[in-house]
């Protein structure tokens, strides 16, 4: 028998650095990347079932958000990549792979530093180049924020408990309804019907 597959099962991946993202000597991932694939846009973000990408972001927008970041206060890789996944609440956590070529861009072009302190990892810090470079962006800045903060709300109201609660009663009673033995096209495409009506009720509501 043929099974119709259900669209609302999609599930979230969490992205986390593995035990060697952070190079003990601050230098960077253990494993690819490079100039290359800082330059390549964000990459790596939360997927949603069928919903695919979510708030795509540039390369030179990342580069933005971590100099911001490090502005506010001198940070380690790992720092960054967990500062963004707060600021999304949880809607993209970026790679390692992603991260660390940025930050090699960025201290390439003068706009970050090592800060002094102890220990063989140090923080990244800005400079007086980068203070430069946020206040001429400022406005640009601002923007990438409020789109972090726009994911965040989206993962909010996507994702909270009472909707993950009814997607997976709706998997689960589909595969026992139409998993049955002798399940007739008429029963497949009766539950089709009824499914595409909710997505509709839920696509008018206000």
């Amino acid at each position: 028998m043929k099974f119709f597959p259900n669209p609302f099962c999609g599930r979230m991946r969490r992205h986390h650095p593995g035990p060697h993202g952070d190079d003990p000597h601050g230098g960077g991932p253990r494993h690819g990347g490079g100039r290359h694939a800082a330059e390549g846009g964000w990459g790596h973000e939360r997927r949603g079932g069928r919903g695919g990408r979510r708030g795509a972001f540039e390369a030179s927008e990342l580069r933005l958000v971590l100099l911001r970041l490090i502005a506010d206060e001198p940070r380690h890789g790992y720092d960054l990549i967990r500062a963004v996944e707060e600021l999304t609440g949880g809607g993209y956590v970026p790679s390692p792979g992603v991260i660390y070529p940025t930050l090699s861009l960025l201290e390439e072009m003068g706009h970050i530093a090592k800060a002094d302190a102890e220990g063989a990892r140090k923080p990244f810090a800005v400079t007086p180049e980068g203070t430069a470079q946020l206040a001429q962006d400022a406005a640009t800045v601002e923007a990438l924020f409020a789109r972090l903060a726009t994911l965040a709300t989206r993962r909010a109201h996507t994702d909270g408990a009472p909707i993950r609660r009814a997607m997976e009663n709706l998997k689960a009673v589909l595969m026992h309804r139409l998993g049955r033995e002798g399940v007739d096209a008429d029963t497949v495409h009766a539950a089709v019907s009824i499914l595409d009506e909710a997505a509709q009720r839920i696509e008018r509501l206000p």
